[in-house]
């Protein structure tokens, strides 16, 4: 009989999961095994809220693997050791699981293969890294061609979906608890689990939401995104049904809508290609120019950026979303992130290390390619030059100030035409609406238009002294 092992690492679902399917194929009985990292877990990138999803997500695999005759196995250790252990218990033959293009999963997998008979399969992404790439061999650091090729190659088809396995044969081994804590709440904005990753993706790219996904994703007011996110970070869903979804969906004439969300799901793959070709993005900017930036660091404003306090509300709003929920709206990723590095003078990386500690969706590829997409130092970054006024942000994309009501009620009372600009607001109307500037909320932490004119000369100085 023999026996193969379905190494679980961010792919926490049993529909169209290569590395499983491959396992099934390959032997009569497998062994779903999840390894707890300690070098995962003790990062300065790990976040609980993250984690808690995780281990929420586990739970759900548990009860489905056991609807079909099958267990976890979790241990807890170096993954090759503990890898190890479960070959010589089980006489497993293979290992099989989805290939990761991270750094430390490349380093980590490629010593494994050559100890252990590991075989990755496709499923992180569409298309691999090393797949889409120019005519002379090297990987595109501009969007719009690399679009171009990812799309030349052959699409993903309904027929490609693989189906759950009906029943999994796996051998009795010993296995440690999935941790209790950290643990999401009751109320959870994101339910963990493959049944709800499935139930969001039907919802979303098999109703109108899809077709009106180009006019509301920006709008902060409006629940208009796929809010998929979390699930494709972990694999309780994969990139191959999300992006089949898309192009059913353009073929079902959802227009714009449809085409902006595949393009979206690129948007991952070209991030996850950049990270896979360039590992030193994780610590240095891709634009090698950017790195002399004077940059001010000052603690006390980060403090105030991370606690919802710049007094700006567009922007406290977003990072009171994000330290409630674990997740924070797209364009308020990229106007907080740009209060922090041009407004506040605060080197980007500090943003994303704080992104990666909160995040139910942190990435290390998304993640970072955001944050020097908006820095303007990364792969087909925006200029440098762009700076977000974060009141003109307010009122474009929260015009009645919903979200921002929502997420600071101290500033529930204030009246639509100061709900961008509370330090306008006359001393009575201030004491009428419960919010008195400096006391219930605080004033601003810096002239928008000076710290312009200072992030501006602080980016022309990097790139003179590049030049010199």
């Amino acid at each position: 009989m023999t026996t193969a092992i379905w190494w679980i690492r961010r792919d926490l679902r049993l529909a169209d999961n290569q590395a499983l399917h491959a396992a099934l194929a390959h032997a009569e009985h497998v062994i779903p095994l999840f390894i707890l990292d300690p070098t995962l877990l003790a990062s300065p990138y790990a976040g609980a809220k993250r984690l808690a999803f995780l281990f929420g997500g586990l739970r759900q695999l548990v009860a489905d693997l056991d609807k079909r005759g099958s267990r976890l196995i979790v241990r807890s250790g170096r993954p090759q050791d503990q890898l190890a252990a479960v070959l010589a218990e089980s006489s497993a033959s293979a290992i099989f699981a989805e290939e990761d293009f991270s750094p430390y999963a490349c380093l980590r997998d490629a010593a494994i293969g050559q100890q252990l008979p590991l075989k990755l399969t496709g499923g992180v992404t569409v298309h691999p890294p090393s797949t889409v790439l120019k005519a002379n061999g090297l990987p595109y650091t501009v969007f719009t061609p690399f679009s171009r090729a990812w799309k030349a190659l052959p699409l993903p088809h309904r027929q490609a979906v693989l189906p759950a396995p009906e029943r999994i044969s796996t051998p009795d081994l010993a296995s440690s608890p999935i941790p209790a804590e950290p643990s999401l709440s009751a109320a959870a904005l994101f339910p963990p689990g493959e049944a709800e990753a499935q139930r969001r993706l039907r919802l979303f790219a098999c109703g109108p939401a899809i077709a009106a996904y180009a006019e509301n994703r920006n709008q902060l007011d409006v629940d208009g995104t796929s809010n998929l996110s979390p699930y494709l970070r972990l694999g309780m869903l994969s990139a191959r049904q999300a992006t089949v979804h898309a192009v059913e969906a353009l073929d079902r004439a959802a227009g714009k809508g449809a085409e902006t969300w595949l393009n979206e799901l690129i948007w991952r793959e070209f991030y996850i290609s950049i990270l896979y070709h360039f590992p030193r993005v994780r610590g240095t900017s891709l634009r090698s120019e950017y790195e002399r930036i004077p940059w001010s660091n000052d603690e006390k404003a980060f403090a105030a950026w991370t606690e919802g306090r710049t007094g700006y509300p567009v922007v406290d709003a977003a990072m009171r979303q994000l330290l409630q929920s674990g997740w924070m709206h797209n364009r308020a990723r990229m106007i907080v992130a740009s209060f922090l590095v041009k407004d506040l003078l605060i080197d980007w990386r500090w943003g994303e290390r704080w992104f990666m500690q909160h995040l139910l969706d942190g990435d290390p590829a998304a993640n970072n390619g955001g944050w020097q997409w908006t820095a303007g130092v990364g792969a087909d970054a925006a200029p440098y030059f762009r700076v977000f006024n974060p009141v003109l942000q307010g009122q474009k994309f929260d015009p009645q100030g919903n979200y921002i009501r929502r997420w600071l009620p101290e500033l529930a009372a204030v009246p639509d035409p100061y709900i961008h600009t509370p330090w306008e607001m006359p001393g009575q109307m201030q004491r009428q609406a419960g919010c008195v500037l400096g006391q219930d909320y605080p004033m601003p932490i810096i002239d928008h238009h000076w710290a312009r004119d200072r992030a501006l000369a602080a980016y022309a100085q990097a790139r003179e002294v590049n030049y010199v």
